[in-house]
């Protein structure tokens, strides 16, 4: 997307989105149309069976459990702690698959929390979901991020395996070298709080 400054409204840059992709934007592009030809509709009632049985898989959710009792936390809404998980899959796994494969799971509410910020000025409010909620989370991040990790872009590094805020300025620095001379510092003050 190019900003045109014959576009000014206001005093404001009008986005182009007639321009063609260029850089890495279009180098990836075609990519994720590829993908998503080359299987049935994702939103059909067809592709979300498959993507559910994918997350219903044996390794799969054991990869999850193993994710969400390595990451502890505390219990939500409902008291279980991801100790106590494994046995109460054993005991429901058969109504929560049944509910997962049809469309009728239901996350339970967050149990809400208030933590002090590290500079001591005021709390950060935050939502603790069940160990049963972070571990269906976990089971379909699993699958989601296996079929569309690749597609994104080479320069994002926010909460994607195997990338790090190391690796974030690097790229940053190869920029610089490059003779890239603009950065933009972004921090979306309360985001999370403002999109609930």
């Amino acid at each position: 997307m190019n900003l045109r400054s014959d576009g000014r409204q206001n005093g404001r840059l009008q986005p182009d989105l007639h321009s063609q992709p260029t850089g890495e934007a279009r180098q990836a592009g075609g990519e994720a149309l590829e993908l998503l030809r080359a299987g049935s509709d994702p939103e059909s009632p067809a592709g979300t069976l498959r993507l559910m049985e994918e997350v219903c898989e044996r390794e799969n959710l054991k990869a999850a459990l193993r994710r969400v009792k390595d990451n502890k936390g505390s219990p939500g809404v409902d008291g279980i702690t991801v100790n106590e998980l494994p046995d109460y899959l054993k005991q429901h796994w058969p109504t929560i698959r049944e509910q997962l494969l049809n469309g009728t799971y239901k996350p339970q509410p967050v149990r809400r929390v208030e933590i002090p910020k590290p500079d001591g000025g005021g709390s950060r409010k935050l939502g603790i979901p069940t160990a049963l909620d972070r571990f269906v989370q976990q089971a379909v991040l699993q699958v989601l991020q296996r079929r569309w990790d690749r597609t994104f872009s080479h320069s994002s590094f926010g909460f994607r395996p195997r990338r790090s805020a190391h690796q974030a300025v690097a790229r940053a620095q190869q920029y610089i070298v490059q003779g890239h001379g603009w950065v933009v510092d972004l921090d979306l003050e309360k985001f999370f709080g403002a999109s609930g």
